[in-house]
């Protein structure tokens, strides 16, 4: 449907605001942001020292400059930080302001469904969960590294980043692990997802460390 608008005394006809919205709605809806995080946005986000008012800067960066970016970011930083919470802000923002195509998803949960479509009963084709995260104008990868390592978890990992980043495509991760260099330490970001893929993620993104208190036991 058009509305009629008047502009300086001249009648123009524009589309109405409502398929806008409804546009809104559904790329909202197809994005698959789980329902504790279906309010986050950066008005919400509480930065209460200097390493997360950065986090909040950069992102909010990243969302205003959409889609003219050259790199996505990887939020790192122990649990209750906020991590996700400013990565579903941008995806948001992207879809409210920029009718972005975006999609959101626990790594585990990802792979977990990926892994599902070998199963003969499920007519789900592997390219169907697939499409969409390859081909997404910004991906959220939340909770990298928390996933069991295999080679056939490393490989379909690969795929993706090396897929996306050749498509110079956006995509925001977070992760619970400290990127440090020793690749024997369990706890490191480096054991979980190897050298291969670390590298790749130094070309497609900006590392950000948050740390503090758990977010989500401030007072209010």
């Amino acid at each position: 449907p058009f509305a009629s608008i008047d502009v300086d005394g001249v009648s123009r006809v524009e589309r109405c605001d409502c398929v806008r919205d409804s546009l809104v709605a559904r790329l909202t809806a197809e994005a698959r942001i789980p329902r504790r995080y279906q309010h986050c946005d950066f008005g919400n986000y509480t930065a209460y020292n200097q390493l997360l008012t950065r986090a909040l800067n950069r992102t909010r960066q990243l969302a205003e400059r959409f889609p003219v970016v050259e790199k996505g970011v990887f939020l790192q930083g122990p649990p209750g930080v906020g991590k996700t919470h400013l990565a579903v802000a941008v995806l948001r923002q992207v879809i409210t302001t920029r009718g972005a195509r975006g999609v959101f998803y626990d790594t585990r949960d990802l792979l977990r469904l990926i892994r599902s479509t070998y199963d003969p009963v499920n007519r789900t084709a592997e390219m169907d969960v697939l499409r969409p995260v390859l081909e997404a104008d910004l991906l959220v990868l939340d909770d990298l590294g928390a996933e069991k390592t295999s080679e056939w978890v490393d490989e379909t990992l690969n795929l993706i980043l090396n897929t996306r980043y050749s498509g110079k495509r956006t995509t925001i991760f977070t992760s619970n692990y400290e990127d440090n260099p020793d690749n024997t330490d369990p706890d490191s970001l480096l054991f979980r997802i190897g050298f291969r893929m670390r590298s790749r993620l130094d070309e497609m993104c900006d590392f950000l460390q948050l740390d503090g208190a758990d977010y989500r036991e401030l007072p209010p």
